[in-house]
């Protein structure tokens, strides 16, 4: 088969991440070749390739969902919102910050970039799953959406829409994005999807279904039933304090369990660092928004961030920074990722990112941070604890490690019970997870032993297969294939324009 197909939705968190992931599982299982695709997208959060390129997390979870290592062509124009504006990256480097403006004036080249990685996923591939972003009949846009209709009118893709069933508001969601398309969009929308649907699903929704087909004469493709437990990576942080813990995460092994607190920044990015904490047994892990939540946990961390500076005085304001320096001299654990590492530090020079020039850090850890105008992208690969590590960077901070105070943690340092390193996804590493969790308790002083079987890559494919199987099992997987394959139908109804109705 040789075809592709857009997944929009009616609102961002809709389910559309996760109805291409599982289309592509579904697919990848059927023995076809088939890749993700994300013209655009926004987030705080990206994952690093081999090759050392910038994406989306989204596309690198439905990568591997098709077994798959990520390609920058799998989502070639990612925005990082930014102080002023947003980062463009293209193509997995970044190339500048824009306004909304300065998007707008170059949205038509950037649709021309996305148009050109499609075709060539298209070439080598079967399929090609694309994902749309926030809503195609957002009507504030300015310039060209690229990513939702105008992509697939332009490449000729039939898409299909999601809803969130647990929002309320589903079926009037789905009418009114068709109602606000013009006719030569609705014309690419050629069916529904409802996600998360509760209790009896498309029994309990019916008549809305019907009168939903009725009104635009497009067919409900399948119903996925809500599923607790569904534990994907996501794009970005609104989520990600009310993330479900991993199926197979359940009690302690010792006889206490272990509290970490994360510490809830405004611009937390890479917030998937701690899903492999909340996938071990006895590992208790929330967010943390205030001085209180920090005082009694067994381990702080200091995560990433997309604006170190800002964040940091974020800590200040609120007291927490106070918290995090009374436990670090109580000897009590504190672990900073790429920007709450740059936090730890005794002082940072930002000319890039903030513009602040030199502010004093934590002083937790006996390190200095230049911001450089180049970023850093890479896959790197060490040891801690006697056992092998990888993870990947991305950052503009360079951390420069002084004194004989401290001792080598990764591509960072350790003084005391504060460790502090620059790589992302260290923690999904098994048996340096355990390391680290043990010494953790030990300077806690708690009586908690890590699993020694949780393997995090293996509740990853769980997972992913879980996704599969709701596509196999609740959408009409035969009119999926037809639009893959034949693209939009002819002869969809156009509802009138929104404009024409009193």
């Amino acid at each position: 088969m040789n075809g592709a197909l857009l997944i929009a939705g009616t609102t961002s968190g809709s389910g559309k991440s996760a109805v291409a992931a599982g289309l592509c599982r579904w697919l990848h299982r059927q023995g076809v070749r088939v890749t993700p695709f994300k013209a655009q997208s926004t987030s705080l959060s990206s994952f690093v390739t081999a090759d050392g390129a910038e994406i989306g997390r989204a596309q690198a979870m439905q990568a591997a969902a098709s077994g798959l290592e990520p390609d920058a062509r799998m989502n070639p124009v990612l925005l990082k919102p930014a102080i002023g504006g947003s980062e463009v990256v293209v193509l997995g480097q970044a190339v500048g910050v824009v306004d909304r403006t300065g998007y707008a004036e170059n949205a038509g080249r950037l649709l021309d970039v996305a148009l050109d990685s499609l075709s060539q996923l298209r070439r080598e591939f079967d399929v090609v799953i694309c994902e749309g972003a926030g809503n195609p009949a957002e009507v504030s846009l300015l310039g060209p959406d690229i990513a939702n209709t105008e992509l697939a009118r332009t490449a000729g893709l039939a898409a299909l829409l999601v809803t969130d069933a647990g929002s309320g508001g589903s079926l009037a969601a789905l009418y009114g994005t068709i109602a606000l398309l013009s006719p030569e969009d609705q014309a690419q929308l050629a069916g529904f999807v409802i996600n998360k649907a509760r209790a009896g699903g498309s029994d309990d929704l019916e008549p809305g279904l019907g009168v939903l087909r009725n009104l635009t004469g497009r067919p409900v493709l399948g119903v996925l039933p809500w599923t607790p437990g569904l534990w994907l990576d996501a794009d970005d942080s609104p989520g990600c304090d009310t993330r479900p813990r991993p199926l197979a995460a359940g009690g302690p092994l010792g006889h206490e369990v272990l509290r970490v607190s994360v510490v809830r920044l405004p611009r937390m990015s890479s917030f998937t660092d701690i899903d492999a904490l909340a996938a071990e047994p006895g590992v208790l892990v929330r967010m943390a928004a205030t001085a209180e939540e920090l005082a009694d946990a067994d381990l702080v961390i200091l995560p990433g961030s997309r604006a170190t500076v800002a964040d940091l005085a974020y800590l200040r304001e609120r007291g927490m920074s106070e918290v995090i320096a009374s436990r670090a001299q109580a000897g009590r654990p504190v672990l900073g990722i790429c920007g709450g590492f740059q936090m730890l530090a005794e002082e940072i020079s930002d000319d890039v990112e903030s513009g602040a020039g030199t502010v004093s850090g934590l002083g937790l850890l006996p390190a200095s941070v230049t911001f450089a105008e180049a970023k850093t992208l890479g896959r790197p690969a060490g040891t801690a604890y006697g056992v092998p590590v990888s993870g990947y960077e991305v950052h503009h901070g360079q951390v420069t490690v002084r004194g004989i105070r401290a001792e080598p943690f990764l591509d960072g340092c350790r003084s005391g019970a504060v460790w502090g390193t620059s790589w992302h996804g260290t923690l999904q590493n098994d048996q340096f997870r355990r390391s680290f969790l043990t010494d953790v308790a030990a300077f806690a002083g708690r009586d908690f032993k890590p699993a020694a079987d949780t393997s995090f890559a293996a509740l990853r494919e769980a997972s992913l297969d879980l996704l599969g199987d709701l596509v196999a099992d609740n959408l009409d997987t035969d009119a999926v294939l037809r639009l893959i394959e034949g693209g939009p139908p002819p002869g969809l109804p156009a509802l009138p324009p929104a404009g024409a109705r009193s």
